[in-house]
């Protein structure tokens, strides 16, 4: 490696040396043609004595002679400026070499020449045409699943489910005289949907499992999908409640995502402006105070809005460029597409902690690429690391790095190990939190049960009062206006 920098250091060097005036090639005296010359007028013809002859003395050749060293001086000047221009093109082109190398040396390689990695080139674009505001969650999805699978799944396939699923939960809902028009009902009907077995369109619908074997999608990056909670019935914490938003879209109700400690779950305001939060994995209802129960959520946490806030449209986007970041790293590696698209979710959504944490092990990936491009092998290697004083830019990357690790703490970030998480996904099966849980469903049915009743009795006295305005109106008028 050495070598390299030694090389570029002679190449940077000579990128201000003299050039040399390049060697044009000199022209030969052609050989004569045996058939004669035919330019010269007296071809064919005798030579006449009487052909006066130019002159070649005297005032003509004083003139010839400046002429020529006018064309002479002309010549050399030409010459002048060509070698001038090369070699202000080879400096150019000697710095921009150098540029391209050295800059290669702080980004990592890229993976473009890569089977697929197109379509996630498309995707992003795709996610890039959407309006922040107003897209459906569904073809956001889509766009990130399709991307790993090729751009070879049909998305009017993948939308038709989604619809049919929804009329058949709102012709559930009419089925048992439920107001189709009520927030709270309607996520009720969503959350029955994935929590109870249930018959739907004549056809028996199995409540979603939780599909605890490689829940994270290190080995198997796909489980993470929607598409694959459809196919088997199971998923986990982030297909769940992805389904869930696109259903209630489909359906017209208002919820959102929020998040937790390597946790999504779903939120929405029940009739009496409360937010409820409908834990999916377990098919639960949760307080606040059971998802602060794990412990690893802080006060800055709080603050900082990385935890139990319903995200907006356009923060659920950032959430889906994430993805995209997430599913190209597990599918081809990390490389400057991987940067570019957390930085599109950072601007959407710059607290958002799962894109935060990849943007750190980005740079993390990138750090340990230049510095072993540089020689410096082991990072955690106090000696060997102050090398990278000598390399400013490399230096520049480290503060970087670290930047983005203190962002993260300062967050309130805290890292929930695998067990815990696990041990606080199984503490909420607890009997209590469940009786808790049908309690709380239960109450928000009555409220909107003595809400939807309220409404009838309302429109009735409406009806009541429209009816005697219309006889006070006949007593004054027993022959209609309009037959006079």
């Amino acid at each position: 490696m050495m070598k390299k920098l030694q090389v570029l250091s002679l190449l940077s060097l000579s990128l201000y040396g003299v050039g040399q005036i390049p060697n044009f090639p000199t022209s030969q005296a052609s050989n004569p043609s045996n058939l004669g010359n035919f330019s010269n007028p007296n071809y064919g013809s005798p030579a006449r004595s009487n052909v006066p002859s130019v002159p070649h003395g005297g005032l003509y050749n004083q003139r010839s002679s400046q002429i020529d060293q006018q064309n002479m001086r002309m010549v050399q000047e030409d010459f002048k400026r060509v070698a001038q221009e090369q070699e202000a093109r080879s400096k150019q082109e000697e710095y921009n070499r150098l540029q391209t190398t050295e800059d290669s040396y702080y980004n990592l390689p890229s993976l473009s020449g890569k089977v697929g990695t197109q379509s996630y080139y498309d995707a992003y674009n795709q996610l890039a045409s959407l309006n922040t505001d107003n897209y459906t969650v569904s073809e956001a999805n889509f766009i990130v699943e399709n991307a790993y699978y090729g751009g070879k799944q049909n998305f009017n396939k993948f939308k038709s489910g989604i619809q049919k699923t929804a009329k058949q939960l709102l012709q559930k809902m009419k089925e048992r005289k439920e107001d189709t028009e009520s927030n709270t009902y309607k996520n009720l009907m969503i959350f029955e949907y994935f929590s109870k077995d249930m018959k739907l369109g004549g056809v028996q619908h199995k409540a979603y499992k939780y599909d605890f074997e490689d829940y994270m999608g290190q080995k198997d990056h796909s489980k993470m999908f929607v598409s694959k909670l459809l196919k088997t019935g199971s998923g986990q914490c982030h297909s769940m409640p992805l389904l869930y938003l696109m259903l209630a879209e489909e359906m017209n109700t208002e919820a959102s995502l929020a998040y937790a400690p390597n946790h999504t779950y779903i939120k929405f305001l029940d009739e009496e402006g409360e937010w409820q939060n409908a834990e999916l994995t377990n098919g639960i209802f949760t307080a606040n105070s059971l998802i602060l129960e794990s412990g690893y959520i802080k006060s800055e946490a709080l603050q900082n809005d990385i935890y139990m806030k319903s995200l907006s449209k356009k923060e659920l986007l950032a959430q889906f460029y994430a993805d995209l970041a997430n599913g190209y790293a597990h599918k081809y590696g990390m490389d400057e597409f991987v940067g570019k698209t957390l930085d599109k979710a950072l601007e959407y959504s710059p607290n958002n902690i799962y894109a935060n944490q990849l943007k750190s092990m980005y740079q993390q990936a990138r750090l340990t690429y230049v510095v072993n491009q540089l020689g410096i092998k082991d990072l955690e290697n106090p000696e060997e690391l102050q090398n990278i004083r000598f390399y400013p830019k490399a230096l520049a990357l480290l503060q970087e790095t670290k930047a983005q690790f203190n962002n993260i703490d300062n967050l309130g970030f805290v890292m929930m190990p695998e067990g815990a998480y696990e041990q606080w996904l199984g503490n909420m099966k607890g009997e209590s939190n469940r009786q808790k849980s049908e309690e709380l469903a239960e109450r928000m049915r009555q409220v909107n049960a003595e809400k939807q009743k309220q409404k009838q009795q309302e429109a009735q006295k409406q009806k009541k009062k429209e009816s005697e305005q219309s006889k006070e109106k006949a007593q004054y008028f027993p022959i209609d206006p309009k037959h006079l």
